[in-house]
């Protein structure tokens, strides 16, 4: 399994949040720290890069969820950019698309009305 890390920058008031490597349980500490950042910025909009993360378990699945939670009690968007069709799948089949908003590209997320009100 790939050692997962996460980074987070900032784009046109957007969080982008960049994750790397296997999403699951071992990631939760990044995460939730990579979350938090996120919100305490007081950023209107996050978006989540999938690009580089080859796996996702249930234990991923449910850092996802938390990270939704968390966005949503801050009344944050979530977009989602870089997520494989099959991993989209999943997610749409879990419901958790419902709670976030699928782009075709992080320019896209940033043209697309995710970022934080000027």
């Amino acid at each position: 399994m790939a050692e997962f890390s996460v980074e987070i920058r900032d784009r046109a008031g957007t969080a982008v949040v960049d994750l790397r490597g296997d999403l699951d349980g071992r990631a939760g500490t990044a995460v939730d720290a990579a979350c938090a950042e996120a919100v305490r910025s007081d950023r209107q909009a996050i978006v989540l890069n999938f690009a580089e993360v080859g796996y996702i378990n249930s234990s991923g699945i449910a850092l996802i969820v938390g990270m939704l939670a968390d966005a949503r009690r801050q009344a944050i968007q979530v977009g989602v950019v870089g997520l494989s069709d099959h991993y989209r799948h999943i997610f749409e089949i879990t419901r958790l698309a419902d709670f976030m908003t699928f782009l075709g590209s992080e320019d896209e997320a940033i043209g697309n009305g995710m970022t934080a009100p000027a």
